[in-house]
C-alpha cells in the first residue's frame, strides 16, 4: 500500500472521529439508532444550554439538541428546544418537560416528568415545558414583597418620626421629662404598695390555713350527714308522719263536733259557765280565808263563838 492511500485513508478516518466528536458534543451519537425528537416551548430556559441531559425518572434518556427562538411573530421570544431521546420508553403527550437545577453554582437539566394517560408521544410532537424554581430565585420571590413591605415601614417610621419632632418642642420635651418621672414615682409606689400587699398575705397564710383545714372538716361531717340522710327511709316517715296528721285532723274534727270533754268543752256553753261560776266561788273562798282565818280553824279556851260570815265585809276587804 502506498504512502499517499494510507495519508488518504488516515484523512478521512480524522475527519469523521471530527464530525462524530463534533456532534457528540452537541448531543447527537451518529453511532446510536435513529432517537425520537420532541420539542418543548418555554419563556425562559434559566441558562439552559445544548448537550444538557434529558433524563425519566432519573435515567439519562437523551441530551438537548438544538435551542432556537420561536419564529411565530405571534409567539415572538419564546424558545423552543428541541431534545433527542435515545431510550424506547413510552409515555403520553400529557407528560411534562421541566427545566431544573442541578447544583447551587449553576448547571440546568431537563427532566421529563411522564404521564400515562393520553396518546401516546410520538417524534416530533410538542411537550409541556415548566420551569423550576432554584434556591435563589425562590428566596427572591419570597424576599421581593418583605423587602416591599420593610420599605412602606420605614418610610412610615420616618415619616412619624419628623412629625413627632415638629410636635416635641422644647416646652413640650420638658413636660414629657415630667411624666415619665411622675411614671417612675407611681411605679415606685405601686412596687410598695404590693410589697405590703405581700407582707400581709404571708401573715395571713395560717389562717387561711386554719380555714381551709376547718373547712375539710365541715365537709367531712356534711359527706357523714349525706351518708346517715341517705340510709334513712323518708319514705317510711313520711308515711308515719301523714298518719300522725291524720289522726291529729281526726281528733280536732271531733272536737269541733262534741266529742268527748274538750268537744264539750269547746261546744257547750253551759259547761264553760258552770266552770266560771266556780272559778268565781273558789276566788272568793280563798279570798274569804285570807280575810278570815279563824272563821274556818277557830281555837277558843273561853268558849267565845266565832263571828259570822258577812259576805259585804268580804266584798269590800274587810275582815268579819
Amino acid at each position: 500500500m502506498s504512502k499517499e492511500l494510507k495519508t488518504g485513508i488516515a484523512v478521512v478516518l480524522i475527519l469523521c472521529l471530527g464530525y462524530w466528536g463534533f456532534n457528540f458534543l452537541k448531543g447527537q451519537n451518529l453511532l446510536e439508532p435513529t432517537s425520537r425528537v420532541f420539542y418543548i416551548e418555554y419563556d425562559n430556559i434559566q441558562g439552559l444550554n445544548k448537550a444538557s441531559t434529558v433524563s425519566i425518572n432519573g435515567l439519562q434518556v437523551g441530551k438537548v439538541s438544538e435551542i432556537n427562538f420561536n419564529t411565530d411573530s405571534i409567539k415572538r421570544g419564546k424558545l423552543v428546544v428541541k431534545i433527542a431521546l435515545d431510550n424506547d420508553f413510552q409515555f403520553s403527550k400529557n407528560s411534562i418537560a421541566k427545566i431544573y437545577s442541578t447544583s447551587i453554582i449553576g448547571g440546568e437539566s431537563l427532566a421529563i416528568i411522564p404521564s400515562y394517560v393520553g396518546d401516546k408521544a410520538v417524534s416530533g410532537d410538542y411537550l409541556k415545558g415548566e420551569v423550576e424554581s432554584d434556591i435563589f430565585t425562590s428566596v427572591g420571590e419570597t424576599l421581593n414583597p418583605l423587602k416591599a413591605k420593610v420599605e412602606r415601614v420605614i418610610i412610615g417610621a420616618d415619616s412619624l418620626l419628623i412629625a413627632l419632632n415638629d410636635v416635641l418642642d422644647l416646652k413640650s420635651r420638658d413636660s414629657f421629662k415630667k411624666t415619665i418621672l411622675g411614671a417612675e414615682t407611681t411605679v415606685s409606689s405601686l412596687n410598695e404598695t404590693l410589697s405590703s400587699f405581700n407582707t400581709m398575705i404571708d401573715s395571713t397564710k395560717l389562717d387561711i390555713g386554719v380555714a381551709l383545714e376547718n373547712t375539710k372538716k365541715i365537709t367531712a361531717n356534711f359527706v357523714k350527714v349525706s351518708d346517715t340522710l341517705s340510709k334513712v327511709n323518708f319514705g317510711q316517715t313520711v308515711k308515719t308522719l301523714q298518719t300522725t296528721l291524720e289522726n291529729i285532723n281526726g281528733l280536732l274534727s271531733g272536737i269541733e263536733k262534741g266529742k268527748g270533754s274538750l268537744g264539750k268543752l269547746a261546744t257547750d256553753d253551759t259547761m264553760y259557765n258552770n266552770l266560771s261560776e266556780a272559778s268565781e266561788e273558789l276566788a272568793a273562798l280563798l279570798k274569804e280565808m285570807k280575810l278570815n282565818p279563824k272563821r274556818f280553824v277557830h281555837f277558843s279556851l273561853f268558849g267565845k263563838k266565832a263571828k259570822p260570815y258577812i259576805e259585804e265585809n268580804t266584798k269590800e276587804n274587810t275582815s268579819n
